[in-house]
């Protein structure tokens, strides 16, 4: 998926194929003092992240965090490097990132009033395995995507920009960098911190029965992301929104029997939960069907490859040669092993779930469900691993749309689960406890995904900075395993402080404390829907139409023109709402236009063009890589603050603002931050 709008150098600067830290060179990764650090981080990151995913629905990417987290405390000691640092941010973000797909799932069981608790090994059991099942599964997918490949993943991209930068690379666009922090935190915490920021701008207006209108939100990190990831990916997403909310949204409007009284924005609202996430949903399952079809001779290629690795690096060791120190995955044989233990781990947690159903006492019916069951998790699992790997190449790991994934997980799994034991429900197998079933398996494939999306965006960052690839997966496995035990401890204490939903632990416990966990209500929603027949299936079949639709008209595009429309991407527009789709488009025109900008001064400049050409493409991208940091860091210091200082958080939120204010401030400073960005990727000048 190439980007060919524009000829010119600048096009390179994601990755130039030569790393910060040479292949030559080799210094210390996993030390005694990042080890540590990573521990302790990946538990205060899970913690954190699970906290913020039950009250607002969200998490908060730690790739960046803890890479800025981790050189303020490394460089307390005399020795310490890069790839120390680098090693800590691997670790840390597949803690965080287990933590979401944990609390976008888990929670629906104590909704769904199966579960009166977080049993402690029935969490840690299917997070570590769902966990370690996306680190083996991307291990080849390294190859495909980021050798073979040309996606961006923007934030490994920033995160190897921010590393660089603190280890005193890029001097001379640190600048840059700070000047797109500064500007991204300063609006991320007027927005969420202080709520002086208006967040979006929304029109919809009725017209007669019917609703249109459009919106943006005010997101430096998508303006960001957009820009990292350019125009033609953006357009492929804004042509999702305008399905989305261009055409679906007025016919379902107009048809759907909505009181005439509703507001406008709530109403559309109401379609995008009701409505567009399904349609989305079902573009989603089209689209990665059809990439999965796509890479399979990829990625047999990569495995291919990694087996003859192995056989060349033996063969070296005996002629004294060593392959690149950049290029070693944990050896394939390894990866292979792994998922012989991973398929009868499977097998026994399976065979505990069902057990739990009352479908035991069908010994046959049971033994062949299991079966169908590990086989469908195995397949999900690496289906989601490629869309969640895919889409992180897109827009990133902040945004990426991990609750479709989970809903695909768990939507699939709740058919083949009813189509096998439809015959004996009533007799002693409780569809509620099968609902549950599907949750948990559900909960598994997300943990899947989202180790895979990080740990993409990890290997991305560790190929920029020179990393050894085997050392980042090992410390994967380490931050899979952390958060997994201590994920059940922590969503305890969370029930048991403020309750989840409409379920409580004791009596007279404060409603209004409670924390909504609305992505795990979804999906208990959801399961249990399948289980009683009242799923709307018309909304699938739209998405899948919608998929195949663009799938045939990307097949054409790929041999008439340069242009591409990836299918995953028009999902993700059509699943998001336009306050991250726009910024998105925002980002990429900002990148297009400038290089345009660029391109005018060719003839003036002469043979000076190509250097001055890669300056201003440098300079841009790492001020988009500061931006995305900026809001990161933001988002995790406001994190902090709601977690452990409530009362903070009250205090800088009290200052009143009035709606107009409020919108002309954040209009301003957003429109002043992507202005910036032009004019910084657009300089001919250089530095100063």
């Amino acid at each position: 998926m190439s980007d060919n709008l524009v000829q010119q150098p600048r096009k390179k600067t994601h990755f130039s194929g030569e790393p910060y830290i040479s292949a030559s060179k080799n210094l210390p990764e996993i030390t005694v003092k990042a080890f540590i650090l990573s521990i302790i981080l990946t538990v205060i990151m899970s913690a954190a992240n699970a906290y913020l995913g039950l009250k607002v629905g969200m998490t908060v990417a730690a790739t960046i965090p803890a890479a800025v987290i981790s050189m303020a405390v490394l460089k307390l000691f005399r020795h310490s490097n890069i790839l120390e640092n680098n090693i800590v941010q691997t670790t840390v973000s597949a803690g965080e990132g287990l933590a979401a797909a944990a609390v976008f799932t888990l929670p629906a069981l104590i909704m769904m009033k199966f579960w009166t608790h977080f049993p402690f090994w029935h969490v840690a059991a299917l997070m570590a395995l769902g966990g370690v099942m996306g680190i083996l599964f991307s291990i080849p997918l390294r190859r495909v995507f980021l050798i073979e490949g040309d996606l961006k993943f923007p934030e490994g991209l920033a995160a190897a920009e921010v590393l660089k930068a603190g280890d005193g690379a890029s001097k001379a666009g640190l600048r840059d960098l700070i000047v797109g922090t500064i500007l991204s935190a300063c609006l991320k915490f007027g927005q969420s911190g202080m709520s002086i920021f208006e967040e979006g701008i929304n029109y919809w207006k009725r017209v007669g029965g019917s609703v249109f209108g459009a919106g943006t939100g005010l997101c430096g990190i998508l303006v960001g992301a957009g820009y990292i990831v350019g125009v033609q990916v953006a357009v492929s997403i804004i042509l999702g929104s305008v399905v989305a909310w261009g055409i679906c949204v007025p016919i379902y409007a107009a048809i759907g029997g909505y009181p005439a009284d509703l507001e406008p924005y709530a109403l559309v609202m109401q379609i995008w939960k009701e409505k567009l996430r399904i349609i989305g949903v079902g573009c989603m399952v089209t689209g990665g069907i059809w990439t999965t079809i796509t890479l399979l001779g990829s990625m047999k290629s990569a495995i291919i490859e990694s087996l003859e690795v192995i056989k060349k690096t033996k063969l070296n060791k005996k002629l004294g040669i060593l392959s690149l120190r950049t290029e070693r995955d944990i050896p394939i044989h390894w990866v292979g092993f792994g998922l012989v233990l991973v398929i009868i781990s499977l097998v026994g947690i399976v065979a505990c779930l069902l057990s739990e159903t009352g479908l035991g006492q069908f010994s046959g019916l049971y033994w062949t469900t299991i079966g169908v069951m590990v086989a469908l998790c195995l397949i999900l699992g690496l289906v989601a691993a490629i869309i969640s790997a895919y889409i992180a190449g897109i827009i990133g790991s902040s945004n990426s749309p991990l609750s479709g994934l989970a809903i695909m997980a768990i939507l699939s799994i709740s058919l083949i689960l009813l189509a096998l034991v439809s015959p004996v429900i009533g007799s002693g197998v409780v569809m509620l406890a099968m609902a549950a079933v599907a949750v948990l398996l559900g909960s598994l494939i997300t943990g899947t995904a989202v180790i895979s999306l990080d740990n993409m965006q990890d290997l991305k960052a560790g190929q920029i900075v020179g990393a050894t690839p085997w050392k980042q997966q090992a410390m994967l496995i380490v931050g899979v395993f952390v958060s997994a035990c201590i994920m059940a401890p922590v969503l305890n204490v969370l029930f048991e402080a403020y309750g989840i939903g409409d379920v409580f632990p004791r009596e007279g416990m404060d409603v209004a404390q409670s924390l909504t966990a609305p992505k795990a209500a979804l999906m208990a929603g959801l399961a249990q829907s399948v289980f009683d027949l009242s799923l709307d299936w018309s909304l699938m079949s739209v998405g899948v139409g919608i998929g195949i639709l663009f799938i045939g008209l990307d097949e054409i595009l790929k041999r008439t023109s340069t242009w591409r429309i990836p299918i995953l991407a028009v999902a993700v527009g059509i699943y998001m709402p336009l306050e991250i789709t726009v910024p998105i488009l925002i980002g990429g025109l900002i990148s297009y236009f400038s290089e345009r900008k660029v391109n005018q001064s060719k003839k003036v400049l002469g043979k000076d063009f190509e250097t001055k050409a890669l300056r201003a493409g440098q300079r841009g991208l790492l001020m988009a890589s500061g931006i995305v940091a900026g809001e990161a860091l933001t988002g995790l210091l406001i994190a902090v603050l709601i977690v452990f200082f409530p009362s903070v958080k009250e205090a800088i939120s009290g200052l009143v603002v009035s709606e107009g204010l409020k919108m002309m401030m954040g209009m301003g400073l957003f429109a002043f931050l992507c202005f910036y960005l032009f004019k910084v990727s657009s300089s001919m000048q250089g530095e100063k």
